[in-house]
């Protein structure tokens, strides 16, 4: 198996997510080779490992006593614990708005890559400092998720078993 290479990169000039940018907020993007769909790709990217969702729970623990909410609202569709808040046919964008900060995570497909890109607003200081201990956390569960979706493959046209 070829070496799985995930690049940070810029945002694509199509996302949706350049409509949430404004000056001071934070924005990351990484890719990786892969042909899968973005909801497809956003299944595998939300299916955590164990070690990631320890780290989840631990979060939520540490975070409870300022109001953070451990997963987001109510909705008929969700990625994980996100709201899906748009979605195009290679495109799909998850989170919501909290008290801390606003944030948004997009899988974008362009049929040879896969991007994930996270844009947030925090709302003040806490929201600030809670972006900038969760970070390096960030980056690895990131990395994780689009290592896993370059491992999956599309799903094609089924081609009868021969005889």
């Amino acid at each position: 198996m070829p070496l799985i290479q995930v690049e940070k990169t810029d945002l694509p000039d199509h996302s949706a997510l350049h409509a949430f940018r404004h000056a001071g907020d934070f924005l990351d993007c990484y890719r990786v080779a892969s042909d899968l769909p973005p909801r497809a790709a956003a299944g595998v990217i939300v299916a955590f490992p164990a070690w990631a969702r320890v780290l989840v729970v631990l979060r939520n623990v540490l975070t409870a006593p300022f109001g953070l909410r451990p997963d987001g609202p109510e909705s008929p569709d969700k990625l994980g614990p996100f709201p899906v808040t748009g979605e195009t046919e290679d495109e799909v964008i998850a989170g919501f708005d909290d008290r801390h900060l606003n944030f948004r995570v997009g899988v974008l497909s362009t049929g040879s890559h896969v991007f994930l890109s996270t844009w947030v607003r925090p709302h003040h200081n806490g929201g600030r400092l809670y972006l900038a201990a969760i970070l390096p956390f960030h980056i690895m569960i990131v990395r994780n998720a689009l290592t896993r979706v370059a491992k999956q493959a599309a799903p094609g046209p089924r081609v009868p078993a021969q005889k």
